[in-house]
C-alpha cells in the first residue's frame, strides 16, 4: 500500500462525490475504487481520480478489499445494512454515512457487527467538526453561558421546488428526519447529554418524505433537577429561515445567525465578519466570538489515525444507535401525538 490512505467509495453522487471525495482529496487520500452503475458518475470518477477502478456493485469492490485501507459507504440509507455487513465480512475498515441505518434496531445490529469485527466501523457524523459546533463546545467548557436551559438549532432552507432524489421520495429511508435530523440530534446529545423525552411534529409539505421537522428533546436531568431542552428544526419550505443556533444560559446567550451561505434575514448581522463564529449576547449587547480552529477534513484525518492504529475511533457507532433511538421515538411521537419517554 502507498503512504496515502487508499479508499474504496460506495456511491458517487451528491454524498460520495460532493462530500466524501472532496474531503478525502483535501486530506491527501486516494480514491482507488468507486461503486456506481451510472455512466455519467463513472466518467466523473475517472476524471477526478487518475487510475480509479469503477465497479458495478459492492461485492466487486470488496473482492479487492485487501488493497484498500478503508471502505466508505455513501449509498442511500436503505442500503446501509447490506453494504456495511458485506464490507465488514470482507475484513474492511468501514466509514458509513449518517444515519447508520433507518431504525434503531438496524443501527444496533450494525454496531454489534462492528464490535464483533474488532471495532472496524465508524459513522460519518462530520457535523461534530463544524466550526460552529467546535466554537460552542469551547464556550460551554469555559462556562461563558453559565447554566444552559435551552438549545435551539435550525437547518432551514427556502426550496419551494424540491429536488427529485431518493432523499425526497423514499418515505422509509429518506426525509429530513433521518437526513438532517441525524445531525441535529447528534449535536444536541454531544453537547447536553442523553435524551429523556421526545416530542415531535413531522409533516410532508412538498415531498413524499418529511420535509418539515420539529423536535423538542428534554435531556436527562442534572443533579439539581434542572434539564436542558433542545428545540431542533429542519425544513425546506421556509421563506424566512430563523437564526441557525441560539443557546440560552443564566449568564447570557450564544447566537449564530446563518449557516453555510443559506439565505436568512439575520445574516446581515455578520456582514464583513470573517474571523468570528456567532455572538455572545446579553440583551442588546453582543460581542463577536472568535471561531474555533478545525473543520470537516479533520474527520478523515481522524479516520486515517484510527485505521493505522494511532488514534481512537472517530465516532463510536454506539452514539449513532442513541441518535437512532431518538429518531424512532420522534416518529412514534408524531404519529401518536404524545411525548415519548426514553431510558436516559
Amino acid at each position: 500500500m502507498t503512504d496515502a490512505l487508499r479508499v474504496g467509495l460506495v456511491g458517487y453522487g451528491s454524498a460520495g462525490r460532493g462530500i466524501h471525495a472532496r474531503l478525502l482529496r483535501e486530506v491527501g487520500a486516494e480514491v482507488a475504487r468507486v461503486v456506481t452503475r451510472n455512466p455519467a458518475r463513472a466518467t466523473a470518477a475517472g476524471r477526478d481520480w487518475a487510475g480509479v477502478a469503477v465497479d458495478a456493485d459492492v461485492p466487486s469492490l470488496l473482492a479487492h478489499a485487501t488493497d484498500l485501507d478503508v471502505v466508505v459507504v455513501a449509498s442511500p440509507t436503505g442500503d446501509h445494512v447490506e453494504h456495511v455487513t458485506q464490507a465488514l465480512a470482507a475484513g474492511a475498515w468501514v466509514v458509513v454515512d449518517k444515519p447508520l441505518a433507518t431504525t434503531a434496531d438496524e443501527a444496533a445490529a450494525l454496531a454489534r457487527l462492528g464490535a464483533e469485527a474488532g471495532g472496524r466501523l465508524t459513522v460519518f457524523q462530520n457535523r461534530r467538526w463544524d466550526p460552529e459546533q467546535l466554537t460552542l463546545r469551547g464556550l460551554l467548557e469555559a462556562g461563558e453561558l453559565g447554566t444552559v436551559h435551552r438549545f435551539e438549532r435550525r437547518w432551514e432552507r427556502w426550496r419551494p421546488v424540491p429536488q427529485d432524489r431518493w432523499k425526497e421520495n423514499d418515505t422509509r429511508a429518506g426525509g429530513l428526519l433521518l437526513d438532517l435530523g441525524a445531525h441535529l440530534v447528534d449535536s444536541a446529545v454531544q453537547l447536553f447529554g442523553p435524551v429523556a423525552r421526545v416530542h415531535a411534529e413531522l409533516r410532508s409539505l412538498t415531498t413524499p418524505a418529511e420535509d418539515d421537522v420539529f423536535l423538542a428533546l428534554t435531556h436527562a436531568p442534572r443533579p439539581d433537577g434542572s434539564a436542558v431542552i433542545s428545540h431542533l428544526q429542519a425544513g425546506g419550505l421556509v421563506g424566512a429561515p430563523g437564526p441557525r443556533t441560539r443557546v440560552l444560559g443564566d449568564r447570557g446567550a450564544y447566537l449564530v445567525t446563518s449557516f453555510e451561505g443559506e439565505a436568512t434575514p439575520f445574516s446581515v448581522l455578520d456582514e464583513g465578519d470573517d474571523a468570528h463564529e456567532g455572538w455572545l449576547v446579553h440583551g442588546d449587547e453582543r460581542v463577536p466570538v472568535r471561531r474555533a480552529p478545525g473543520g470537516h477534513p479533520d474527520f478523515y484525518r481522524a479516520v486515517e489515525a484510527w485505521v493505522r492504529g494511532t488514534g481512537p475511533v472517530p465516532v463510536d457507532p454506539a452514539d449513532a444507535v442513541v441518535t437512532a433511538r431518538v429518531l424512532d421515538a420522534a416518529r412514534v411521537s408524531a404519529r401518536e401525538h404524545r411525548a415519548v419517554a426514553l431510558d436516559a
